[in-house]
C-alpha cells in the first residue's frame, strides 16, 4: 500500500524538463536542483527513523511547517545522500531555537547565513571536510548538506531574496556553508562540542549566524603571542561585526600557540584583553583547515545578541 503523502504533489506535463519546472515554481537557489520525485523522497527518509509528518517547527519569517518529510524534499533537491539527513535534521533544530534568533537570521540586511560546524564520529562516517579546501567546493557532504539548510530556509521559511529576505549583500556561504572540525591527535585542544557540554563521541551541529569567511596570514611569527597579536589586528578591522565570533585556527597556528602552553581559554582571556571589544563567552574556536600553510580563518557573526550560536546532537 502506497504511503500517504502530506506535501502537496504537483503533477508535470511529459513534455516540460522537471528541472526547468523547479526554476519556474521558484524553488531553487539558482542552481539545478535535483527533482524531488516520490521515489527519491521516500529514498531520502530512509535515512532516519522518525515519522515523516512530525513536525520539527514552522520557520520564519512566512512560518511554513518544517515537517521530516518536507525536510527530505529539500534535502533531495540538494543532492543529499539519505546517510545525510540527521544532520539536516539536527540543524534545523539548532536554527529554531529562540537564542539563534532565525528569523532575524533570515530577514535582516546583514549579511549573515546559517554556518554549520560538524563536530564527533559523524565527520569521518559522512566523509565531511575539516581539511584542505574546507570551505570551498569538492565534497558531497558538505556541499549538500549545508545546501539543503538554505533550501529549507527559502521554501519552507520563505526568505526570498529582495523580498523577506533583506540582505544588502550576502555572501557565497548563502549558498551552503558546512564544515567539520578536526578531533583527535591533530587537534591539541577540546572540539567544540565538548566545550559546549556534550561527549567526545556525541555526533553534533552547532550552527552559527555567520558572514564571508576573512583569511588571517600570518607565515612570519613563531610565538603564540605573535600570531594572537595578528588576529586582534584582523578582528579590530574598521567595520567589523562585534559580539559572537568565530575563529577557525589553522593547524600550523594551532601547534605554535599550543606549544607555548596556551588553553582555549588563554586564547579567549588574550583577545578580549588585547582588543577590548569581544568578551570571552562571544569567541567560538575551532580547529581545521590543511596541514600545509600558517592560515586561520576569521568569520563574523551579527553581533551581540542578535544570535547566539546552537548545538544540537543527533537523533536517528
Amino acid at each position: 500500500m502506497a504511503r500517504q503523502w502530506h506535501s502537496e504533489q504537483v503533477s508535470i506535463d511529459e513534455t516540460v524538463d522537471p528541472i526547468e519546472a523547479c526554476y519556474q515554481n521558484g524553488w531553487t537557489d539558482g542552481l539545478p536542483v535535483v527533482p524531488p520525485t516520490p521515489e527519491r523522497v521516500e529514498r531520502m527518509l530512509s535515512g532516519t527513523k522518525r515519522s515523516p509528518d512530525e513536525l520539527i517547527a514552522p520557520l520564519p519569517p512566512k512560518w511554513g511547517k518544517a515537517t521530516v518529510e518536507r525536510i527530505a524534499i529539500n534535502a533531495v533537491m540538494a543532492g543529499c545522500l539519505p546517510e545525510y539527513l540527521p544532520v539536516v535534521l539536527a540543524a534545523v533544530e539548532a536554527m529554531i531555537d529562540e537564542r539563534f534568533n532565525l528569523h532575524g537570521v533570515q530577514v535582516t540586511t546583514s549579511h549573515v547565513a546559517p554556518m554549520l560546524l560538524i563536530n564527533g564520529p559523524i565527520r569521518k562516517e559522512l566523509d565531511i571536510n575539516d581539511g584542505f579546501n574546507l570551505f570551498g567546493q569538492g565534497w558531497r557532504a558538505n556541499a549538500t548538506i549545508g545546501r539543503a539548510v538554505r533550501l529549507i530556509c527559502t521554501n519552507i521559511g520563505g526568505a526570498l531574496p529582495g523580498e523577506l529576505d533583506r540582505a544588502a549583500f550576502g555572501h557565497i556561504g548563502k549558498y551552503t556553508c558546512c564544515i567539520a572540525e578536526i578531533e583527535g591527535v591533530e587537534n591539541p585542544w577540546k572540539p567544540l562540542h565538548v566545550e559546549r557540554g556534550f561527549e567526545p563521541v556525541d555526533s553534533t551541529v552547532t550552527v552559527f549566524a555567520g558572514a564571508g569567511p576573512q583569511s588571517i596570514n600570518d607565515h612570519g611569527s613563531n610565538t603564540a603571542e605573535g600570531i594572537l597579536g595578528t588576529i586582534c589586528q584582523n578582528m579590530v578591522a574598521s567595520g567589523n561585526s562585534r559580539g559572537e565570533t568565530l575563529l577557525v585556527i589553522g593547524l600550523e597556528h594551532a601547534k605554535t600557540i599550543s606549544g607555548d602552553g596556551l588553553s582555549k581559554s588563554d586564547i579567549r582571556k588574550y583577545i578580549a584583553e588585547t582588543t577590548k571589544q569581544y568578551s570571552e563567552e562571544d569567541l567560538l574556536l575551532m580547529v581545521a583547515g590543511g596541514p600545509a600553510g600558517r592560515w586561520s580563518m576569521l568569520v563574523q557573526g551579527w553581533g551581540s545578541p542578535s544570535s547566539r550560536a546552537r548545538t544540537t546532537a543527533l537523533k536517528d
